[in-house]
């Protein structure tokens, strides 16, 4: 059986690779960290897709929840009223919840599908954003490898999340 290596190890193994074939008088290697869970927490890109999904799915919700009342109506006059009801009138008011309640079952699972896509559509997008933003800021600042998730340490001068954010912020305020 194959082992297969953590990207952190990768990364580590390859910034020492480097490390190691730079030769004494060639210039010194730049290596960076981030941390995407404080990016992606902190950038106003987040937020707003955050609060967009968030809106987008309450109108939905709110009418799963009107059709969840109804449906409750109709069973409480079933319950109610069914013992004086004729025999046809019972069933066609049986089979209408029956159908409506199918209906909601489909609606519920097409909002969890529709919010799952339109999730991912979101994060693909934040994170092009992202990945963007940090090779300008690499290539800003002569950064030779830019190192992120599986990390164990990392010392705060290297750290450049916070450079990440503030561009982010900075493009965003920009739109």
């Amino acid at each position: 059986m194959l082992l297969r290596p953590s990207p952190s190890l990768c990364y580590l193994s390859l910034a020492m690779a480097l490390l190691a074939a730079a030769p004494a008088s060639a210039q010194q290697l730049k290596i960076a960290v981030i941390d995407p869970n404080r990016i992606v927490e902190e950038s106003p890109q987040y937020e707003e897709a955050r609060q967009t999904l968030s809106t987008e799915v309450a109108e939905r919700e709110a009418d799963l929840l009107d059709q969840q009342e109804s449906i409750d109506r109709l069973e409480s006059k079933l319950e109610r009223d069914g013992a004086l009801m004729r025999e046809e009138e019972a069933k066609r008011l049986q089979n209408d919840i029956r159908t409506r309640k199918r209906r909601l079952r489909y609606a519920k699972a097409e909002l969890q599908e529709d919010f799952a896509l339109r999730q991912s559509e979101l994060r693909t997008k934040l994170v092009k954003q992202v990945e963007e933003v940090v090779q300008q800021i690499a290539k800003e600042q002569n950064i030779d490898l830019i190192v992120s998730e599986g990390v164990v340490y990392f010392s705060e001068r290297i750290d450049i999340s916070a450079d990440v954010v503030e561009r982010l912020t900075e493009e965003f305020r920009r739109r």
